[in-house]
């Protein structure tokens, strides 16, 4: 099985005719190589130079970067970029000389703002593409049970059966702890940061309380607080921000958090197959957070927030797009229903639109302003 990825690659195109340096940030396995590999496969008339940083040749290759890099012309590709953090200061030299004959593409598994000085050394020169998974739009909506319940690695979702895709994500959790994060220069011990990544599971879908994940640790807020930024940093954990509007209510100020692949959720969580999911305490914060990441997919995750207030009035999902304020509840429910809540923050906020995204079969209005939709039907809308 095959899927296309031509928005992917279309915007990769698009926004290296517009900037000397593209990157690629993502997790790991999210495809970004294969997403490399395409664009070669569709450029026969470019000349294309691929370095990869995790190969010892290619390390070679690259002991003078700058006399190597300021030899090239065409596209350069330069993949696990996080290894070699000495290029940023070369590409932000290469990238001022007039008339440089190269355009250069940079994947890396680790965000900005952990592989320290990314941002600042390249600003203005970058342009940054967030790779996730294969998204509901990439596989199709006929198989929106699947991709939520496998994930979307690629290799997880493409395996033969769920048993292997099982296995995929365990033989990928373990990879990420022993092998990924040490090459980011972070020394915690696997077995630790598995733990904590764990118990972040279970507040999915929750306001996050750092000082109960320290104590459950037994460890220190500020350093349960550094293990939740690299994991936030290594994109498999999401932390959504709280919106604050300009009310006279105590509104909550601490994040909420997502493992962001439902897949490896629910390996963390230990449940083995569709059948437990569906009587997992989870099930209604898996459902959540798998519609949440695929809306952010397609809107990106800039202008994304919740709400709540200390009264209990709350919304899922407040994003601001194409200059409209659109509200989202996700509720497991084929027969969903409008609520108070939902009024205050359809009042409080001035939503244009709330959307209440259920698993359904319908889509169907519950108000003026607020519509019941299943999940494609409110990614149609954006």
């Amino acid at each position: 099985m095959f899927l296309d990825r031509e928005s992917y690659l279309a915007t990769i195109r698009s926004r290296l005719e517009d900037n000397p340096v593209v990157a690629l940030p993502g997790p790991r396995q999210a495809g970004k190589t294969t997403l490399a590999r395409m664009l070669t496969e569709t450029s026969p008339d470019t000349e294309i130079h691929h370095f990869d940083l995790e190969s010892p040749s290619d390390l070679a290759r690259l002991s003078n970067p700058e006399l190597a890099l300021s030899r090239l012309r065409g596209l350069v590709i330069l993949d696990e970029i996080q290894r070699m953090p000495e290029l940023y200061p070369v590409l932000r030299v290469l990238a001022d000389r007039p008339g440089f004959p190269a355009r250069f593409l940079i994947l890396g598994s680790a965000s900005p703002d952990l592989v320290k000085g990314v941002s600042e050394t390249l600003a203005g020169r970058i342009s940054f593409i967030d790779v996730s998974g294969f998204s509901l739009a990439e596989v199709g909506d006929e198989h929106l049970a699947r991709r939520w319940w496998r994930g979307g690695f690629p290799r997880a979702y493409l395996a033969r059966d769920d048993k292997a895709a099982g296995q995929w994500h365990e033989d990928f959790i373990r990879t990420f702890l022993e092998q990924d994060i040490p090459q980011f220069g972070i020394r915690i011990p696997a077995t630790t940061l598995r733990r904590f990544w764990t118990m972040v599971a279970h507040y999915h879908g929750q306001i996050l309380q750092v000082s109960e994940l320290a104590r459950s640790l037994g460890t220190s807020e500020p350093t349960a607080r550094r293990y939740l930024d690299i994991l936030s940093g290594t994109y498999v954990v999401r932390q959504l921000p709280p919106w604050f509007e300009n009310l006279k209510k105590r509104q909550v100020k601490a994040p909420k958090v997502y493992i962001r692949d439902t897949g490896v959720l629910h390996t963390l969580l230990n449940i083995n197959d569709v059948a437990a999911l569906e009587s997992h305490p989870k099930l209604g914060a898996s459902w959540e957070g798998f519609a949440i990441e695929q809306i952010l997919s397609a809107t990106g995750d800039r202008d994304a927030y919740f709400w709540a207030t200390h009264a209990g009035a709350e919304l899922d999902l407040l994003i601001f797009h194409q200059g409209r304020r659109i509200g989202f509840e996700f509720k497991y429910s084929e027969k969903p229903a409008t609520t108070k809540s939902m009024r205050i923050a359809e009042s409080d906020l001035g939503l244009d639109h709330l959307y209440v995204v259920h698993p359904g079969k319908h889509t169907f209005p519950l108000a003026e302003t607020i519509t019941a939709a299943t999940l494609p039907d409110a990614l149609n809308t954006l």
